[in-house]
């Protein structure tokens, strides 16, 4: 999927609204400390990389113990 103006309307669009200011964030007071917002947001990735390795390890610890305790039969062939 494409991003971008794709025919000549959706061009001409692009061009109308290019210079058009949408929001003026420098005039509203945000309710959020931005810095406290990227701190949280760390914190959230920090916690959810540290997760995924302790998923990750338990995994390995988990398949080194299936792996030591399987017991093996002799087939009907073998």
């Amino acid at each position: 999927m494409a991003i971008g103006a794709r025919d000549y309307i959706d061009k001409l669009l692009v061009k109308k609204y290019a210079d058009e200011k949408v929001d003026n964030h420098d005039a509203m007071d945000s309710m959020v400390d931005p810095k406290k917002m990227l701190e949280a947001m760390n914190d959230v990735a920090m916690i959810q990389r540290n997760m995924f390795q302790l998923s990750q390890r338990l995994c390995s610890t988990c398949y080194a113990i299936n792996a030591r305790s399987a017991r093996y039969k002799k087939g009907i062939n073998g």
